[in-house]
Order: structure tokens, then sequence, then C-alpha cells
């Protein structure tokens, strides 16, 4: 019987010649924009928001008042990447306007995937209580599906979600249980008890709009789970859509927030 080869599905990097200096070219990117933001706004870097290492943020601040904020989730599947390589995300929602904030998170092997989602849940609620006004949160492959668990009941005090406005998640991941028959399990150490409690399929949403938005050209794993969460939730909410970004595949969806009048970039501040 054929099965399906699951670490294959999830590989984005299948028809990239060399990941690393993708990666690396992602942080020269971040490195520059940083370098040049003062054109258009102002960058704090490493502002503490728990008690971890990696808990902390960089935020980019618009030139004059502010429309809000936007939290950027980051992603490499729980355990690759940090803030410094996503600064340039930033650039299209400052040009805009709007104030970004960038974290890292703690990583897998060393947290497990629900940890992960506390330490975002700690950010949320630190960010609400710093900063008043709108707010909005994108996030992206694993910030995706960690953008998703904020807006499912339970996660957030009612008086800290009703902040959320929206929530875009980019080619995020909702069902974790295919997971657990990878190589990436070696790493994220998910059982089964864990994988069903960290998808967000499974869980009852908050009535906060949110896109579930996947580069059409993405592995059909990818388009697959955009799909389980918005037939999932459009059950239990009218306020979910989901977006197929054509010509887009997992990496060129995410590039286009540099750009300030982009679909992605019109859509999260829209």
């Amino acid at each position: 019987m054929w099965q399906l080869d699951w670490d294959d599905a999830f590989n984005n990097f299948i028809n990239i010649e060399n990941p690393n200096a993708l990666i690396d070219e992602w942080k020269d990117r971040s490195l520059s924009f940083i370098k040049n933001s003062s054109l258009i706004g102002q960058v704090n870097l490493d502002i503490s928001y728990g008690d971890h290492s990696r808990e902390k943020y960089d935020m980019f601040l618009p030139k004059g008042s502010s429309k809000g904020t936007i939290i950027f989730l980051h992603g490499g599947f729980w355990f690759r990447t940090g803030k410094e390589h996503w600064s340039f995300t930033a650039q299209g929602l400052l040009s805009q306007g709007w104030t970004v904030v960038l974290p890292s998170y703690p990583q897998a092997p060393e947290f497990k995937i629900s940890e992960i989602t506390t330490s975002i849940s700690v950010l949320i609620n630190h960010i609400v209580e710093k900063f008043p006004g709108p707010l909005r949160v994108i996030g992206h492959s694993a910030g995706g599906h960690l953008a998703s668990r904020m807006i499912c009941k339970s996660i957030l005090p009612k008086s800290i979600s009703t902040r959320i406005e929206k929530v875009i998640s980019v080619s995020g991941l909702y069902d974790l249980r295919p997971l657990l028959m990878t190589k990436l399990n070696e790493v994220l150490s998910l059982d089964h008890e864990e994988a069903i409690g960290e998808s967000s399929c499974f869980y009852d949403p908050i009535n906060t709009k949110i896109i579930c938005w996947v580069g059409a050209n993405e592995r059909p794993e990818f388009l697959r789970q955009n799909r389980i969460l918005a037939e999932a939730w459009s059950k239990k909410s009218n306020s979910i859509e989901s977006f197929y970004d054509p010509e887009k595949d997992h990496f060129s969806v995410i590039d286009q927030l540099e750009q300030q009048n982009s679909p992605l970039t019109e859509s999260i501040i829209n």
C-alpha cells in the first residue's frame, strides 16, 4: 500500500539548491533594513518580554504617530531562525505607518511546542499592557501556527484577546499529527496528546477576523493545512477567510511584506 512520505511533504527547501545560503540572505536583508530603517522610522532592539534569553523582541516605530501595532511571528518549524532573520518583513508595514513588533521565542528541543505557545501568550499580554490602540498579528509557517493558537478560546484572557483585531496566518500548520511521522519530530518531541492539543483545527476560535493565507505554489501539505483550518473554523465563526496567493511559494509569499502595497501588506493593514 502506498504511504505518504511526510518528510517530503513538509520539505519546503526541496527545490532550493542551497538552503543555508537562503537563510543567510534573509539575515543580510534584515541587517541592511535595520541599518537604513531610520529613513522611515526608528528601531529598538532586544526588548525583553520574559525571563528566557530568547524572549526578546525588536520594535520598529514609524515616523510620526502610529496607526497601531502589528506582531510578526516568524517560522522555522519551532527550532530554526530568529528575529534577526526576519527584520526585513517589517518594511512594508512600517512604511504604512504601523509599529511592528518582531519577537524571537524559545525553541525546540529545549521547549515543547505547547511551551512555545505559552511564551507567545506572554508576549501578547506584554504588548497589550504596554501599547494601546489597534493590535494585529501575522505569522508565517510555525509562526502561523502560533498566531492561530492565540485566537483559540481559553488561550488568552478575554480582556487581552479582544484587543486582537485581525490575524493573518501565512502558510500555517494547524494539524500537527502528521509531524509525528517525520524526522522533524526528533527535535520537536511531539507525542500524540500534544500533537492534538496544539492543533488549532480542533479548537473553537474567538470571534476575531482571521485570514488563512497560503502560496498557491506551495507543497500540497501546506495547501491542505490551510484548507482544514478554514473549513473547521468556518463552521464555528463567520470571521474566517482563506486565500491562495497566485504563483507564490512558501518563501516568496512572505517576501512581499517588504513592499508597502503588496496584497499581503494591504490585507493586514486594511
